[in-house]
Parts: structure tokens; C-alpha cells; sequence
């Protein structure tokens, strides 16, 4: 029995849509697929789009049979009752806490646990929640199961499919939506691009008519402005044999930047002329955005009103009598979205850096609103490549694309995509050619099959070959000493194996790979070759540890594979030469900044030397004093240790792991072990092979410490704990919370029973501890916080605190500021307390003297610090009595401002909450 050809099919899982195109096996002929979605409460119909958006409904809300499709299928969030697509979004407007939306924009979010039950963002906890992930595959489980349903014989995960992305997706939202895939049931699916996607539609539909459509172009700009996201693309177009040859040679940087950043501004504006007394909660802000963005795109239209009533609705029995309306006028958009978005830009400024980026309903949105702005940076970042497109000399004046591709729902307002093209010719001293896209909601579906027809030969294609050729570098040196890994003009997808080399593959132990790149060299696969460090750029190296099937296998002989992907990374791979199968992944990331070699330390041996001969396996004969005094040896041979840099801290980290037997010789032994290692490791991330020291180092914690009557290495224990607290997963700071409660809640009769493995801790070091847990869940922080408030209020008031008073006042007055911060240091912001104890423990701390008491001041600001994110940010009243109290304090200017608007911690701060001094070159940015 023979199998049917696949079908060809592209996804275009977006921001605010989802959309599939397809081509029949053996068809050329691309057609949308009309997605059948429920349209109100037990109706179906079918339409091109399925709004990217899930509704929750209240029990009893809807009827038994009302969100009944042609089908029966679980949902992948787990959730029991969900609407998806055009009733989910009509559903939601009403009901914004209940909406999920914008999931594309959080699987992007580095800032949140995009696997975490999230969304609804700030929704009340008897809203049932999902995580990005899996609010993404839901989507795509319902085309499957919808396409399914309509073509019983040809199933969806049959088929041969591309599913598009934002090409400037780094490689953990890459990696989450192949696993949204997977989770829909879709396991085998390629990626591309979405500005690369649009431009193969155009490309598609002009197949016949490509030479003279192209002649004159050189440099084709790809603007790609969707609901969440902007991405910019450079393709450049050579005559060959007389036919357009295109290849890219740009892809932008990831921008939280769309139509949603234009909705909300507008919402902002609309909020203002409410007459509402108080600011609008998060849920009631979002159903304002989108009765804003249906306004946006009623003003942007060419016969436009002069203005539009938005109204927000009551809510419960006052759903009509307590509804507000604001008026917003055609004017208000031309310089709100045309100006604020794409102002001209003459200067060609490049974007504006604030002290902190926007953050709203969660999202990290860009700092700088203005797109052109953002072009502008990102032309002058490949100026290099883009004059050799257009054939110009390096005259510092910034290359301007002669030719234009617009994408994105944002450019379905005319006023907007004819304001980047004046913007482009403005620039380049003559008018820039704009291509037509017939439809911008469906190109980037579309694209994906026309990508699929072209790898197939039957459509124009866009060459995505490797520019350059790449390097492992073997040795370093006045010259490099490489094997060459991909040559120069190696096609996408084509995978090289080095059959004639054989590498020694150290397994189980950190291994990093360091890899250049050359544009002029000629090499072969497996040419080993001598380079000269000026005429190649370094890449950011890949740190992993490997692991062998094997455990007692030191290092096994593998050769080298590689490949370029579609999306410019480079993927290579280890595979074992004795006939196993192992076959081990290595992924470099190629759109990187170049980065510098790491640099050993002159000293570095010695300081090693003097590690080992303290915990070495050899038993050699140390004085006790010598031993107490490492680490002033080690900073005399390296400097003082607060300028120890990250590589240099995790270097002298891995040799005292390696020796962590030494530390059971004596109690002084273990004392400086577990405070340099500790120091070493800190804040447990930073460095690509922290994940993998951690489990190290967590490893040691079931067993305890070794001398637990001495009180210094009982001290040593929890502030190394405390120290790398940053890498711990939430499984491991709920199990110290465990130690925290019982050391200091548990009764006497318990502590009778006290396990020998639990290390005692002192009052001072168990809140320290206590407070860096930020993964715990946040109705855990909520608990802490109140008990550290009753004591903290609990300490009698004298007229002046005396020095016991004051140190109990610091303590936990440090200990509730980190409980209590609306923006964590390295937990997800969806675990910070809820603002509502965060505003009870200010209107304790309020009848505290902070001009007597300093650290109260320091805890209410960061208590009251704004980000900008409604469902952590305390009320406007409240936050206007702590800026009136800090500055009638003398506090800090630093305090009040963070108080005041969304900023970065400065130095001080950081270290004062962190706890320590971080490793110089490491910046906390939340």
C-alpha cells in the first residue's frame, strides 16, 4: 500500500491571530484553510483567523452545550471548560480577568516561568490559569483538530508543515514553541521566519513576473509589525542569468513592540478622560484596550470619523448603570500611534534608552515605543552588509533599503504603512518601492507553503546559505589553530559530517566549545587550518556537560557533524564512532554579539595550588591557621575578591567541587569550603554551566553539614544556601522553607526531635535565608511577610531604639523587603506577594519612625516600588503617603524614584538586597 504525498501545510501561530494555509500534494496552488471556531455561545462558524485568545467562563456563566464543537478533545492547559478564538475574544472584552491573550508575547518572556500556570495574568485565584506554553499549543491542537475533523484520511500531523516565528526569537522561545507543537501533537514541524514567510507569499504570487517586478531593486527591507512583536529583515537581490537571486543578510533584534504597545497607549489616554477617581484595575484596563484598539482601527481607516466613544461597561448588577465612555479623536491617534510610533525620525536617531523598560499586564514591553527609531538602529547595525547590497561606498551615512515589504495587522492602517515608506525615502533621498501585499493576515501562513514549494523546487527561493565559513578552534595562539566545521555556500538543512577527523569527547565533566567565523577563508569540512585572529569574528562559545551511557566512561572518540539551520544557527553535533548511536547536540546561537575569548587569569594555577593543598586529596601536613587563612592567600594572589569576575569565581568554584571531600578534615576545613564555595557560585546563576553546579552542590545538601556543633560552620551552611539561592529550583527553596519554619516556629517538643541532618540557624541567618526564596509560591510570602510584620511591630517603642531594638528592626525590616519586593531579584514576577499584603504591611510600617528607624524606609520602598505591571503594583494613594513619608524621612533620592516610576536598582540597592556585592560584570535587570 502506497502512502499519499503529504500535503504542504504553513502555521502562522501569531500574536493575535492564528492562521493555516495549504497546498495539495502535487498542487502549486496555495489556499487558506477556513477554521471552523464557535462565534457566540453553541454556534460554529468558519473564518480564515482564529483569534489567538482563551476564555475561562465563570461556572454556570454559559450553558452546558454552549462551547460544543464538531469535535471531542481535552484541552492541553488542563482547564475543564474553555471558549477559543472569535468567542473567546467577544467573551473577553466583556470579562477581561477571565481572557488569555498575547500568548505568543509571554513565551518570549524571559522574566516569568513561561511553563507556570500564568495566565490569565493577575486574574483572581479562582480563575483557572495556564501556562504560555500551553495556552500556545492550544491553539494549535484546535487547527489539528479542526483540520482533522475536515480531513479524516489526512491527518494534520501528517502532513508536511512549517510553523512560522518571529525571526528574532532567541532560542528558548524557539525551543517552547517546537514543544507547543509537540504538546498539540504535532511532533514534526519546521521552522522559518515570519518576515522570510511574508516575503516568499510575495515572491509566490509574482512567480511568473519576478525579473522585471525586481530589476531595479537591490535591497529589500521586510517590516514586520504584528499585535506583540516588530521584526525587521534585509534580503538582498542579485542578478543571475538575468533572474532575481535573493538571499538574506539581516534579521533585527526581538521587540515586545506591536499593536498592542498602540492599543494600550491609547487606553492610557482614554483612562484619563474617564473621570474615574482611581486607577482602573488590571482586568478592567485590558477590556479598555481592546474597545481601543476596534477605535485605532476605525480612526486609521482612510474615511475616518473625526472621533469615537469608547465605552467601559460596570461590573456585577451595576454592569450599564456604573459604564464610562471617553471620547478619542482622529487627532489623538495621528499623534499618539503616527507620531509616537513612527515619528520621522530626520535625525535618524537610534532608539532611546530609558532607565527601564515598560511593563504592563506583566509584559516587558520595548523602552522606546518609536519604531523608526528602532529601524534606524537596526540599519545601522548591518550597515557593512547592506552597502554591499546596494553597491555603495562607506561614507558613515547610514544604507537605506531602496525596496519595502510591509507585514503585520498594524500596516492594515494606511496612514501607518505610508508613513514608513515616507520615513524610508526621506531617509534615502528618493522614493522607496513598496511591494503589495495582497493580504497581510494570511502571508505569513501562506509564505510557509510557498517556503515548502521552493525547497521543493517549485517556487522562487530565498537563498538562507552559510555567508561564512566556521571554525572550531583546537588551539589559541598568535595564530588560531581550527578545523573547519561548515563551509562557506553550505546550504541550509544540509547536514556535513567529518568523516576523516576523530575528536576525544570528554564526558560527564564541563566541556566549552569556541567557535569563529571568516567570510574570506576557502577551506573544506574538516580542513584543519591556521587563522589569523584579525580576519575572524568570535561567536559566543557553548558550555554543557555530556553525558555518556556509560557513567564510568571518562572521554569516547566522536566525530563532528554540522549543519545550518533555517533560522542561522548553527547546529552541530558529537556522534560516537563506535557504532552506539550516541549522538550528542551542540547549538550555537549566530546572531550573537561577538564575544571575547575568556581569559584564564595569570594566577589562576597558583590560586588552584593553594585550593588543593587545603582540600586536595593528598593528606599533607597544614597547620590550622594556614587553613583559616585561605581565602586572604587567594586574594593576595588574585586581588581583593569583590573584583573576582564570573569566570574567574566559577573556575576557582569547579576546583573546590572537585575537592569537596577535603572539607570533612576538620571544622575549619569546612568553614572556609562552604564560604568560598558559596562566595564562588554566587547568586547561582550567570554562567552557561550554573544549572549543572548547582545540581553539584544540591547534592550535598540531604547529608548536611559535617560539623553541625560548631556555630560558625552552622553560620557557613545557610548563607552558602542563601548565597546561590538564585539557581535553586521551587522544589529545593521549599524544601529550606521546611528548615526555615522549623528553626525558627517549631516548639520545643519538636526540636527534641530534631533530624540530624537539619543544620540549626540562628535568628539572623533564617530570615536572610528565608527572604532570598523567591520561587516560593507566593501565598507562602504572604504568611512569612505577616509574621515578620508582628514581630517587626511587636518590638517595644522607645524614644530611641536601642542597640538590641535596632538590630532586630534591621533584620526584618531587610528580611520584609525582599518578601514583600513587587520586582523580584531572580524569581518570576508572577510569585511576588500579592499587592494586597504588600499594602497591609506598608500601613503597618507607616506608624514606624523612619527617620529613627532607617530600614523601614528602605523596606516601603521597595514594598511601594512600581513596575508599572497593575497586578503588583500597590494603589496610587498609598504609594503617594510613602513618597510623602520618604522624602519627609531624608531618605534617598534612589528610594523615592523607585517609588515613582519604573526603574533599574542602582549598585547600592542591588547589594543591600541582594545581600552581598554581586560578581563585577553581573547586573540584575529585574
Amino acid at each position: 500500500m502506497t502512502r499519499t504525498k503529504p500535503a504542504l501545510v504553513g502555521i502562522d501561530l501569531g500574536t493575535t491571530n492564528t492562521v493555516l494555509a495549504y497546498a495539495d500534494a502535487g498542487s502549486g496552488q496555495v489556499a487558506t484553510f477556513d477554521i471552523p471556531q464557535l462565534v457566540a455561545p453553541g454556534e460554529v462558524g468558519t473564518a480564515p483567523l482564529l483569534p489567538s485568545s482563551r476564555y475561562h467562563p465563570l461556572e454556570g456563566e454559559l450553558a452546558a452545550d454552549a462551547l460544543q464543537l464538531p469535535w471531542q478533545q481535552p484541552d492541553v492547559g488542563g482547564v475543564a471548560r474553555v471558549a477559543i478564538g472569535r468567542l473567546a475574544r467577544s467573551l473577553g472584552a466583556a470579562s477581561p480577568g477571565r481572557l488569555v491573550a498575547s500568548a505568543k508575547s509571554w513565551l518570549s518572556h524571559p522574566g516569568v516561568d513561561r511553563t507556570a500556570p500564568i495566565l490569565p495574568w493577575g486574574a483572581p485565584d479562582d480563575v483557572p490559569k495556564v501556562s504560555p506554553l500551553a495556552a500556545s499549543a492550544s491553539y494549535l491542537a484546535h487547527l489539528r483538530a479542526a483540520w482533522n475533523t475536515q480531513h479524516p484520511t489526512k491527518p494534520l500531523e501528517r502532513q508536511q508543515i512549517v510553523l512560522t516565528i518571529p525571526a528574532s526569537f532567541d532560542e528558548g522561545a524557539r525551543a517552547l514553541t517546537l514543544e507547543a507543537a509537540r504538546l498539540a501533537g504535532l511532533p514534526d514541524v519546521r521552522l522559518l521566519e515570519e518576515p522570510q514567510a511574508a516575503l516568499y507569499d510575495w515572491l509566490q504570487r509574482h512567480r511568473t513576473t519576478l525579473g522585471p517586478d525586481l530589476a531595479d531593486a537591490k535591497l529589500v527591507l521586510v517590516a514586520d509589525v504584528g499585535g506583540g512583536t516588530t521584526d525587521f529583515t534585509l534580503v538582498k537581490v542579485e542578478l543571475k542569468d538575468g533572474e532575481p537571486a535573493l538571499s538574506r543578510i539581516g534579521v533585527g533584534n526581538h521587540l515586545i513592540l506591536g499593536g498592542d504597545n498602540m492599543d494600550l497607549a491609547l487606553a492610557h489616554l482614554a483612562e484619563s478622560r474617564l473621570g474615574e477617581s482611581q486607577r482602573l484595575s488590571a482586568g478592567r484596563l485590558a477590556q479598555l484596550t481592546e474597545r481601543c484598539r476596534a477605535a485605532k482601527e476605525q480612526l486609521l481607516a482612510p474615511d475616518a470619523p473625526d472621533e469615537v466613544t469608547v465605552t467601559l461597561l460596570g461590573s456585577g448588577s451595576r454592569l450599564i448603570g456604573a459604564s464610562r465612555s471617553a471620547t478619542i479623536a482622529k487627532a489623538d491617534v495621528d499623534r499618539i500611534v503616527l507620531d509616537g510610533f513612527f515619528p520621522l525620525n530626520d535625525t535618524r536617531e537610534g532608539p532611546q534608552r530609558a532607565r527601564a523598560g515598560i511593563v504592563e499586564f506583566g509584559l516587558p514591553y520595548a523602552s522606546d515605543p518609536a519604531i523608526t527609531r528602532h529601524l534606524a538602529g537596526f540599519l545601522r547595525q548591518h550597515a557593512q552588509a547592506a552597502r554591499e547590497a546596494l553597491g555603495i561606498p562607506d561614507d558613515d551615512r547610514l544604507p537605506v533599503p531602496d525596496t519595502l515589504l510591509l507585514n503585520g495587522g498594524v500596516f492594515r492602517g494606511e496612514a501607518l504603512a505610508q508613513r514608513l515608506a515616507d520615513v524610508l525615502s526621506a531617509w534615502r533621498g528618493d522614493a522607496v518601492r513598496v511591494l503589495h501585499n495582497a493580504d497581510p493576515d494570511v502571508a505569513v501562513a501562506r509564505g510557509a507553503v510557498a517556503y515548502s514549494l521552493a525547497r521543493a523546487g517549485l517556487a522562487p527561493a530565498i537563498e538562507s546559505g552559510s555567508a561564512r565559513s566556521y571554525y572550531l578552534i583546537l588551539e589559541e595562539g598568535e595564530r588560531l589553530r581550527a578545523v573547519c566545521v561548515l563551509p562557506r555556500g553550505a546550504r541550509a538543512g544540509a547536514e556535513i559530517t567529518l568523516a576523516e577527523r576523530s575528536f576525544a569527547l570528554r564526558v560527564g565533566r564541563p566541556v566549552r566549545f569556541h567557535l569563529v567565523s571568516a567570510i574570506a577563508a576557502t577551506a573544506a569540512a574538516g580542513d584543519l587550518v591556521d587563522l589569523d585572529p584579525a580576519d575572524v569574528v568570535r561567536l559566543p562559545a557553548i558550555a554543557t556537560v555530556l553525558r555518556a551511557q556509560d557513567a564510568k566512561t571518562a572521554s569516547i572518540p566522536v566525530q563532528l557533524a554540522a549543519a545550518l539551520s533555517e533560522l542561522g544557527t548553527l547546529e552541530m553535533f558529537c556522534v560516537a564512532e563506535d557504532g552506539s548511536g550516541q549522538r550528542w547536540r551542540l547549538e550555537f546561537q549566530l546572531r550573537g554579539e561577538e564575544e571575547a575569548p575568556e581569559v584564564a587569569h595569570p594566577q589562576l594555577d597558583e590560586a588552584i595550588k593553594r585550593i588543593d593543598r587545603i582540600f586536595g586529596a593528598r593528606n599533607q601536613q597544614v597547620e590550622v591557621r594556614e587553613v583559616r587563612q585561605l581565602r586572604g592567600a587567594l586574594e593576595h594572589v588574585l586581588g581583593g575578591r569583590e573584583r573576582w569576575e564570573t569566570p574567574l569565581l566559577r573556575r576557582l568554584f569547579d576546583a573546590l567541587m572537585e575537592r569537596a571531600k577535603g572539607r570533612r578534615r576538620s571544622a575549619e576545613h569546612e568553614r572556609v569550603w562552604l564560604n568560598l564555595a558559596g562566595w564562588c557560585l554566587r547568586p547561582g546563576f550567570g554562567d552557561p554551566l550554573d544549572d549543572w553546579r548547582i545540581q553539584q552542590l544540591w547534592a550535598l545538601f540531604p547529608a548536611g553539614a559535617q560539623y553541625v556543633k560548631d556555630s560558625q560552620v552552622r553560620a557557613e551552611w545557610w548563607t552558602l544556601w542563601r548565597r546561590v539561592a538564585g539557581g535553586l529550583s521551587t522544589e529545593a527553596q521549599l524544601r529550606l522553607l521546611d528548615d526555615f519554619a522549623f528553626n525558627l516556629q517549631a516548639d520545643p517538643g519538636d526540636r527534641a526531635r530534631r533530624p540530624a541532618t537539619l543544620v540549626d540557624g540562628s535568628e539572623d541567618d533564617m530570615l536572610r535565608l528565608g527572604a532570598s526564596l523567591e520561587r516560593i509560591p507566593a501565598a507562602y510570602k504572604a504568611e512569612i511577610g505577616d509574621w515578620m510584620v508582628g514581630r517587626i511591630m511587636g518590638i517595644p517603642v522607645t524614644p530611641k531604639p536601642d542597640a538590641k531594638a535596632a538590630a532586630t528592626y534591621a533584620r526584618y525590616l531587610w528580611a520584609l523587603a525582599r518578601v514583600g519586593a513587587r520586582t523580584p531579584l531572580h524569581g518570576s514576577a508572577h510569585e511576588v506577594a500579592p499587592p494586597e499584603a504588600a499594602e497591609r504591611w506598608l500601613t503597618e510600617l507607616m506608624l514606624l519612625d523612619w527617620k529613627r528607624i532607617e530600614p523601614a524606609g528602605f523596606a516601603a520602598a521597595h514594598l511601594a516600588r512600581k513596575t508599572g505591571d497593575r497586578t503588583r503594583d500597590i494603589g496610587e494613594d498609598l504609594r503617594a503617603q510613602v513618597l510623602q513619608r520618604l522624602a519627609s524621612a531624608g531618605a534617598p533620592a534612589s528610594w523615592s524614584a523607585q517609588v515613582r516610576e519604573v526603574v533599574e536598582l542602582d549598585q547600592e540597592s542591588s547589594t543591600r538586597m541582594f545581600g552581598d556585592a554581586l560578581p563585577p560584570g553581573l547586573k540584575l535587570l529585574r
